[in-house]
């Protein structure tokens, strides 16, 4: 179960990683939260029909504790792709993928701070290895420094409670409808934060944007393999396997991220932002690494 469980989020991280371009050439036609309200109610109605077939089976812990952990979860998931959605209107879709990646390095840190797990020394140079590739990127070049980076770092801040809160649930909730709640709690929530930010969500269904293969291509995708398929995938292996496996895989999210944009729309980056995705990209992957328990010295006679 352990590999099908690290190959099954291996896709999963790929699917993220390409939809990052896809993404945000829907943005031309809609706008974010109206993105991420039909985007995460289409995954809904996806994971409906399965849960309708297994309806006769009971939670494991209760209604009531189940809707409480997926709401909980969904808060972070929605302010994470709320802050990822409206960053890609103001950065390149590269720096966004190795900017959430961040998430990964602080998994353990939030683990520290909220459940009081130590950090490993390698934790710690993790960390400070995947800071210096952060300001490469974004603060070595002044004009590359733009407000989409430090919406998707907090974007990267968000997704990290999602892992820790998934982490908690995982092993004790059924997967489906723990992830069916979720995700419809994205759904409504953006779909609020629309009315609120006066978004008009009702031009998904004007002329423009219903002949947008482009749009519906997105929308499509998203919802089917990078949402429903996706999250439902997290929330199920995540009992099958250890967080720093999971941490580990994630942090190739940046990498498929950076390669979909250089293929699909050619994107280059400068030298300080190639250094600093090599750093971040070490940093995620040193900062997972087991720390090597030193033997006992044993003294002998002579």
């Amino acid at each position: 179960m352990n590999k099908t469980a690290d190959f099954s989020l291996l896709f999963v991280v790929f699917i993220w990683g390409v939809t990052f371009v896809m993404v945000q050439n829907a943005l031309s036609f809609l706008d974010p939260f109206t993105f991420n309200a039909v985007r995460f109610f289409m995954a809904f109605v996806f994971l409906l029909i399965p849960y309708l077939f297994t309806l006769h089976k009971k939670g494991k812990n209760g209604s009531k504790c189940l809707f409480k952990a997926g709401f909980h979860i969904g808060v972070w998931l929605f302010l994470g792709y709320g802050l990822q959605t409206i960053g890609l209107n103001y950065t390149t879709p590269a720096k966004t993928g190795f900017i959430t990646g961040l998430s990964v390095v602080m998994v353990p840190v939030f683990s520290l701070l909220l459940l009081k797990h130590r950090l490993s020394r390698n934790t710690i140079i993790g960390v400070a290895a995947a800071t210096i590739g952060l300001y490469l990127m974004t603060f070595a070049d002044r004009s590359n420094l733009n407000i989409g980076d430090l919406l998707v770092f907090l974007c990267a801040i968000s997704f990290a409670m999602q892992i820790i809160t998934t982490a908690k649930y995982a092993k004790t909730l059924p997967a489906l409808p723990l992830t069916l709640i979720q995700v419809s709690t994205v759904s409504f929530l953006s779909f609020v934060s629309a009315f609120i930010f006066k978004e008009n969500h009702s031009v998904i269904f004007s002329s423009e944007v219903m002949l947008q293969r482009d749009v519906w291509t997105a929308l499509l995708v998203t919802a089917a393999l990078a949402t429903a398929f996706a999250f439902f995938a997290q929330t199920f292996f995540q009992a099958y396997t250890t967080p720093t496996r999971v941490a580990l895989i994630f942090s190739m999210e940046p990498v498929f991220a950076a390669l979909s944009s250089y293929i699909l729309i050619g994107e280059k980056l400068t030298s300080a932002s190639i250094i600093g995705c090599a750093f971040i990209f070490l940093g995620m992957i040193f900062a997972e690494l087991p720390v090597k328990k030193k033997k006992p010295v044993t003294q002998g006679f002579s």
